[in-house]
């Protein structure tokens, strides 16, 4: 465990300047930021308690949650985000921060087959979200792990494909990653369909962001074992 968080810290990157004045942000994603099958979402998906996060540093910050359940980056795909009413709300809010957690619908056989479309689907849409009036620090974030096969998501797939996809975008993007598959991969029991994180794997998420946008010095205790892992603070 403590070699994945170290992973995890060396992909910190603490966007400073941006963070004093961000203040809303916007988390686009699918059915596991939208917070499917946690019975009260308006509370406990990641994004609502992402804000309760910020909020304990600074009460004007705002999250709002734009996932769609079933959604996908790839355009061809059978539920493409940029086809969702979500997509153009998330535009018209004019965030200060925009967190991406797409790519965990794509691993299905009929949207994975249009695998050539990723990288430049996903540049395409992180350059529509930095192009708004308000010019936001996007994020990007590898799925949380799939463990095991449902709803016809291979974990296989994210894992020897998406990951490394994500990784190449963010070189040639220039843009921040959060590593959300690292951070979960210990708490499977915290996804009772193997798939969807419950409200306290939805906590873990939230507390794994957080530091990202509030440019802290120490990453979350993720294994309760007393030990932070220093953060150096380096801007992009």
């Amino acid at each position: 465990m403590k070699t994945r968080v170290l992973s995890l810290a060396v992909l910190v990157v603490c966007v400073l300047s941006a963070s004093v004045q961000a203040k809303l942000v916007a988390c686009v994603g699918d059915s596991i930021t939208y917070g499917s099958g946690i019975t009260d979402r308006a509370n406990d998906s990641y994004p609502a308690q992402l804000q309760r996060i910020l909020r304990q540093h600074d009460p004007a910050w705002e999250v709002r949650n734009f996932g769609v359940s079933g959604a996908t980056l790839l355009r061809r795909g059978d539920k493409p985000y940029i086809g969702q009413s979500a997509y153009n709300d998330a535009r018209a809010c004019n965030p200060d921060i925009v967190i991406i957690k797409l790519g965990t619908n794509d691993s299905k056989p009929q949207n994975w087959q249009y695998k050539g479309d990723f990288v430049a689907d996903y540049s395409a849409m992180i350059d529509v979200f930095r192009a708004l009036p308000s010019k936001p620090v996007v994020w990007i974030c590898k799925p949380v792990p799939a463990f095991a096969v449902n709803f016809a998501i291979r974990p296989e797939v994210i894992r020897d494909e998406i990951l490394t996809l994500i990784d190449q975008i963010a070189q040639e993007k220039g843009t921040p990653v959060i590593d959300l598959y690292t951070a979960l991969l210990d708490y499977g029991n915290l996804f009772p369909d193997n798939i969807h994180p419950n409200a306290e794997g939805a906590g873990v998420m939230a507390e794994t962001i957080a530091p990202f946008l509030l440019g802290v010095l120490f990453l979350p205790d993720f294994n309760h074992d007393g030990v932070r892992i220093y953060n150096r603070a380096v801007r992009p």
